[in-house]
């Protein structure tokens, strides 16, 4: 399994993560966008509305390196951040017609992230101080 048990609830608990990607002039993007966890696969499917025709695809077509990130803050006070950063490769991939949250029908086109590298921080301990926390990195 490529994400820890953890990692899975994190990844369900929200719908809006950051994919970073490298344009044509090496000049990264980072763009907000709707994900889903594929568990059949592993991976991390974006979604949206005209994806075909957004930059990010293009990106990916071209240079398929990619991180994804999807962090919040747990509290202020203490501060006390979670993060899980995927870093891997893309692909443009394809996926039955469905529905928005407005009814609007999004785009058949979809990009899938496979891991290669995973960064999770502070998302399966609340009991150590904040500031001692350390980061579980490991290649997948």
């Amino acid at each position: 399994m490529t994400f820890k048990p953890h990692e899975i609830v994190y990844l369900r608990s929200t719908e809006l993560g950051r994919l970073a990607t490298i344009g044509r002039g090496g000049t990264p993007q980072n763009s907000p966008v709707g994900f889903t966890y594929n568990e059949q696969l592993g991976t991390i499917d974006i979604a949206g509305y005209q994806m075909s025709k957004s930059q990010k695809f293009r990106n990916i077509a071209h240079d398929d390196k990619v991180a994804f990130v999807v962090d919040d803050i747990a509290s202020r006070d203490p501060w006390r951040v979670r993060c899980l950063e995927i870093r891997g490769t893309a692909e443009q991939a394809q996926v039955a017609p469905s529905r928005g949250a407005a009814g609007d029908h999004l785009d058949m086109a979809i990009i899938r992230v496979t891991p290669r590298r995973i960064i999770s921080f502070g998302i399966d301990d609340q009991d150590t101080e904040p500031h001692q926390l350390t980061a579980d990195i490991r290649d997948v």
